[in-house]
């Protein structure tokens, strides 16, 4: 009788930690979901006929409902010159903090034979300054993050929304003529690539995604827990943060990112990169400035969707690295030549931001395709940059010591 009273307390126990646990993944999101049947769908599309940018239009369209009432995303959106019947690929661009959507980054993509959508993430315009850009009457939650809305229903937060407005824009692109909805990528900055690595993680449309900067593991990282709450972090991570998502992201993934980057360490890049189970391509720049300028521009992006939608030949491609007594070393593969490599460390710890890198030239063996460098008394981290012939940037991985 005794263990058969036990037997049945234990099973209450065990009841009620399952309820609580359901209940806490469903309040803290293990991690929060989006219909993709629904999202799939081309949301219906609006004139914005009071914005003008050379080359491109403006546009609105369908978000999602935000504290129950219907919401629209602005975007940008342009085609190159094609022939007739002729289809493009096309690119999604998701802006960064204090950001907007951005007529020229359409153009950019415009001139290098793609279609491109930028949308605003936000509930606002083109226009205003940074981080006080105009908002619409019908635009969803505010950015940046969200974490002043950690306790609203998740279908209001910011995130939510933006991954969705993502989605929702490959939606648009796939139902246009001159798409190719097979051949769709999408690139994000900063918070955007925050964005984009969720996004690659729930959209199975996409042919590839290159954040730029933006990782998950944000909590590592001691410039985020600044002037915000433990608990709202928690939260904050439990629904958002990228390493949930990484995990289902098959499709190639391009990480570009800089050595002393002030939110986006190194570490939580690498420890986001490795989850995600498809191929993988690094591009470390020393000091890379953070900005929505410097995160459009590197020629390494277009490259990496070149590949992968026009099928033309693949950056290099890191095929092992290790180190032997006082000598580190990489090898590679690589279609087109590698015409040098340089070597980087730092031989400081602590703060990622305030380290400081040297750069020197790295043993090159070509016809081994591998390349050498002697390690450093004191180095701390270090990696290498191969640079093909058009001056484009492969990275393997970063080693602590």
């Amino acid at each position: 009788m005794l263990h058969r009273r036990l037997a049945a307390a234990l099973a209450r126990r065990l009841a009620c930690l399952c309820i609580v646990m359901c209940l806490a993944i469903a309040a803290y999101g293990q991690a929060a979901s989006w219909d993709l049947a629904a999202l799939s769908k081309p949301p219906r599309e609006y004139s914005a006929p009071d914005f003008k940018a050379e080359g491109v239009r403006a546009l609105f369209y369908d978000g999602l409902p935000w504290k129950g009432k219907p919401s629209r995303v602005f975007a940008w959106y342009g085609a190159p010159e094609r022939r007739a019947g002729e289809k493009v690929p096309a690119m999604v661009l998701v802006h960064g903090g204090g950001g907007t959507a951005f007529d020229d980054w359409v153009r950019l993509w415009n001139s290098r034979g793609y279609a491109a959508i930028s949308m605003d993430t936000c509930g606002c315009t083109a226009g205003g300054q940074h981080n006080k850009r105009p908002r619409h009457d019908t635009g969803g939650p505010p950015g940046w993050g969200g974490y002043d809305q950690v306790s609203d229903p998740i279908q209001d937060q910011w995130m939510y929304h933006a991954v969705a407005d993502g989605i929702l824009a490959t939606s648009l692109l796939s139902s246009y003529p001159e798409v190719d909805a097979g051949r769709i990528g999408i690139t994000g900055i900063s918070w955007g690539g925050i964005v984009t690595c969720i996004v690659a993680g729930v959209d199975t449309r996409l042919k590839f995604a290159a954040p730029v900067y933006g990782c998950g593991f944000l909590g590592e990282n001691p410039g985020w827990q600044k002037d915000r709450d433990a608990a709202v972090r928690q939260r904050w991570r439990a629904l958002w943060d990228p390493s949930h998502f990484l995990p289902a992201a098959r499709m190639p993934m391009l990480w570009v990112d800089g050595t002393n980057d002030f939110a986006f360490p190194l570490p939580s890049v690498q420890k986001s990169y490795r989850l995600a189970p498809g191929e993988r391509t690094l591009a470390i720049r020393v000091n890379m400035v953070h900005g929505q300028r410097e995160g459009a521009a590197p020629e390494e992006i277009a490259a990496f969707a070149d590949h992968f939608l026009k099928g033309k030949p693949p950056l290099a491609r890191v095929t092992g690295q290790g180190a032997d007594g006082k000598t580190a070393w990489a090898t590679f593969k690589c279609e087109r030549p590698v015409a040098r490599a340089e070597f980087n460390y730092t031989c400081d710890k602590g703060t990622w931001k305030e380290r400081k890198w040297q750069t020197a030239p790295a043993d090159l063996r070509a016809a081994e395709e591998k390349v050498s460098a002697p390690l450093p008394d004191g180095a701390a981290a270090y990696y290498f940059n191969l640079i093909d012939d058009r001056g484009l940037i492969v990275s393997s991985e970063h080693v602590e010591r």
